[in-house]
């Protein structure tokens, strides 16, 4: 008979081997892709026509770094209410300039930008790869193709401590001079390339425009020539694998679990379709991407792509069936959440300070920066009684600045009630972050909750 703790275990080694299949916002979109086909799910493209069926299990893309993936419930109709799981495929992380070769003092690096919020002292003295999609030329039409580097190419290496004494007191790093990584040096550019240097005037495009020694990774893990290649979307992502650990095998030590906690357990709540044949609404998750740099893309969250999406479902007979839905709906926003600290716990409120293993946290702000009201909060306190997940408060200190996430952006655009919740972690925006392997379960079995039973505590609210 498997144990509480064996099972949590399960599903947190199943977590980090989806982390571990995703060092870039597409390549979590194709892994949520290949679930969501697997469960009987079928695409969609925003410039077709769609049919939509009681019961049928639909997604779409957009950029190939946003998913929106929904079940239509066997008693849905237009003009009913949407119960809805919202996240975002990306994180912090340095991403290739256009033009990213660089030669100084005998080495040769790769221009990078900072993507993000990240916590830069960390990407130093690490080993590094790039990862993300490459457009290619074959047979006169250009597609997209995944790339991965499975071994360290690059490392950003800090300053030795005897040339700058003060590093302990005061380390910032410059993010445009500091932050470049290393992916080889010039002399043995010239040995692997028969003493000469491998660059000319006969070099055009991209092979140009960045290192030559990255340009022949590439294409020889995609199998392709240099000329077929029309541009990339490349980001650094760390080679070490994501890992549960702890003496009691409690904690996942990973990158990107903001928000790839939330991304997983979304994706697990929807393709369980318990009690769809009975459910008046339709279950949805929206993944977006650029989250992270304040979600104004076509593929972001402060885009119109849910409102156009919701449209199309609420096509029917009346035509306010897209008005009258919005207050039937709920969104979780699902967003990762500061757990208490030992170290910094002044850093949080003394009566607000979830820590790991005690449950999923629910976020509030008065000044908006989470969407949480006191009648999401509510509906969500009875959501959770059909579970055994606990819930945790959280409100920032007076005295400091406040994150946010797509709640108050989709709520604001759609005003659709909404609620920001997360799973407690510390680290958040670090190369290497930290949560606790319990959570990972509270979440999937909260958000199914969500999903399943939303419109039954709904209609017991008199609003």
């Amino acid at each position: 008979m498997t144990s509480a703790k064996d099972s949590i275990l399960a599903v947190a080694k199943q977590f980090t081997s989806f982390i571990d299949k995703c060092p870039s916002p597409f390549h979590v979109v194709a892994e949520v892709e290949k679930k969501l086909l697997g469960a009987g799910y079928t695409e969609l493209k925003e410039s077709e026509a769609w049919k939509i069926n009681p019961l049928g299990k639909y997604f779409l893309t957009k950029n190939k770094s946003t998913i929106v993936a929904f079940a239509v419930g066997g008693k849905y109709v237009a003009g009913n209410g949407f119960s809805m799981l919202g996240a975002h495929t990306d994180s912090p992380c340095l991403k290739l300039k256009p033009v990213s070769i660089k030669t100084k003092h005998g080495y040769i690096q790769v221009g990078v930008q900072t993507y993000g919020g990240g916590t830069w002292h960390t990407w130093f003295d690490r080993d590094l790869t790039v990862a993300g999609r490459v457009l290619v030329k074959e047979n006169k039409k250009v597609k997209h193709r995944l790339v991965h580097i499975k071994k360290p190419i690059m490392r950003v290496p800090n300053i030795a401590i005897h040339l700058q004494r003060d590093m302990n007191d005061k380390f910032s790093p410059n993010k445009e001079t500091h932050l470049q990584p290393i992916i080889a040096t010039t002399i043995q550019e010239e040995l692997n390339n028969g003493g000469k240097s491998d660059k000319g005037p006969e070099k055009t495009g991209l092979e140009a425009n960045h290192p030559p020694v990255l340009i022949k990774l590439l294409t020889d893990d995609r199998g392709v020539k240099a000329d077929q290649l029309i541009d990339f979307d490349l980001y650094v992502a760390d080679t070490q694998p994501a890992a549960v650990g702890g003496a009691y095998d409690e904690f996942i030590f990973s990158p990107r679990l903001d928000n790839l906690f939330n991304v997983y357990a979304s994706v697990e709540a929807l393709v369980d379709d318990t009690k769809l044949a009975e459910d008046t609404n339709c279950r949805m998750i929206m993944l977006f991407d650029n989250e992270e740099v304040g979600s104004s893309s076509a593929q972001g969250a402060a885009s119109s792509l849910q409102e156009y999406v919701l449209r199309r479902l609420c096509a029917g007979t009346s035509p306010t069936s897209f008005e009258e839905a919005i207050p039937k709906s709920m969104m979780v926003s699902a967003d990762q959440a500061h757990a208490i600290h030992p170290n910094y716990s002044s850093f949080h409120d003394d009566n607000h300070k979830p820590g790991l293993h005690q449950g999923i946290v629910v976020k509030t702000n008065c000044n908006q920066r989470y969407a949480t009201t006191g009648i999401t909060s509510a509906i969500l306190k009875e959501v959770a009684k059909f579970t055994n997940v606990p819930l945790q408060e959280f409100v920032v200190r007076n005295d400091m600045a406040c994150g946010s996430t797509i709640g108050p952006i989709q709520s604001t655009r759609l005003a659709l009630p909404t609620i920001d919740v997360g799973g407690p972690q510390l680290s958040m925006h670090s190369i290497r972050e930290v949560c606790c392997t319990s959570s990972v379960t509270h979440a999937v079995d909260l958000y199914k909750a969500f999903l399943q039973h939303y419109p039954e505590v709904f209609a017991t609210f008199e609003l």
